[in-house]
């Protein structure tokens, strides 16, 4: 049985990929430091390890204990409007801290790496999907400490480092077993927001811009199942137990929904129209970011499962429903 270490376990994408790998039958060790984690999300058959990725003595006694086939990194900060108003926070989090923890991890012989990046990296691309070779533009700081990890993951691929990057798009939904989701002690997504007016946790829905040059004047986004996410990530770590090479990859569907769209969606599966109003443009926003998979699709002949804005809203909703009593 292959041993998988998960960084970021016990958060909203890590709880969901560390289900699937344990299904898939790895012997899952995972490391958090419960910051924005929580136990509960954790697979009861993984082993969680509280600890921060910057104690490099722990980490190196968990390395030498466990010899892993490969990391997974999910470790870090996510918040583009925190990030604005505390760049050096997230510099140093998802930058620093995680430089020093894979240089431990390469140091003690654990060399195969999966990256949990952004689409952010791109900006506000002027194309209409963008491809894993567009330009990258990153417009705040959260992903410039993405994109600085990236490249210094790239150049470590010259001394026989294999990294897998994903660049996620917008994530959403949750596990249909409803053993996970989306915990979030201040909401930034548009969906989350959306699901905690709907169960009354919020009052209203704040849509940050309606000035954007786009089909009804609000941002367009590409929503990813979580659980499509999580085998996307089961794939790749395969792939590189297998003794794949690096490469870099975008995880979405490419389909541009704009944020009104995705309300009227949400609307009709509540069968009422939740209370919104018109704010000011975010800063570090992109007007649209859609992505191009077709490189994945290829390489991997892979088809998602839940390509549905309706199952991924639904999902979501429902998942917040149980919140209400998750103690």
């Amino acid at each position: 049985m292959k041993k998988i270490l998960v960084t970021g376990g016990a958060g909203y994408i890590g709880s969901h990929v560390a289900h699937l790998l344990i299904k898939k039958k790895y012997n899952v060790t995972i490391i958090d430091n419960l910051v924005t984690g929580n136990k509960k999300i954790v697979p009861k058959k993984a082993e969680l390890i509280i600890c921060d990725i910057e104690n490099t003595e722990k980490i190196k006694k968990i390395l030498k204990d466990k010899k892993f086939s490969v990391v997974l990194h999910f470790a870090g900060l996510i918040r583009v409007d925190e990030s604005i108003k505390k760049p050096k926070k997230y510099l140093t989090y998802n930058y620093f801290k995680a430089k020093k923890f894979f240089e431990t991890c390469f140091e003690m012989g654990l060399k195969k790496v999966v990256f949990s990046s952004t689409a952010a990296v791109y900006g506000s691309p002027a194309v209409s999907k963008v491809t894993e070779k567009s330009k990258l533009k990153p417009m705040n700081p959260y992903a410039r400490s993405k994109l600085k990890l990236e490249n210094f993951l790239v150049k470590k691929n010259k001394i026989g480092v294999k990294s897998i990057i994903l660049r996620y798009f917008n994530v959403a939904g949750a596990d249909k077993k409803m053993r996970t989701g989306l915990i979030s002690k201040k909401s930034t997504h548009l969906i989350k927001i959306a699901c905690e007016v709907a169960v009354g946790k919020k009052d209203l829905l704040t849509i940050n811009g309606s000035n954007y040059k786009t089909k009804d004047g609000t941002p367009e986004r590409d929503f990813i199942h979580v659980s499509d996410l999580a085998e996307i990530h089961e794939i790749v770590t395969k792939h590189l137990i297998k003794g794949g090479n690096s490469n870099i990859f975008n995880c979405g569907y490419g389909n541009g929904f704009s944020v009104k769209q995705v309300i009227t969606a949400f609307n009709a599966i509540l069968k009422k129209n939740l209370k919104i109003k018109i704010g000011p443009r975010r800063k570090g926003d992109s007007k649209r970011i859609i992505s191009n998979t077709n490189k994945f699709k290829k390489k991997f002949l892979w088809k998602p499962k839940y390509n549905n804005l309706k199952v991924i809203l639904k999902t979501a909703l429902l998942w917040e429903k149980k919140l209400k009593n998750f103690n």
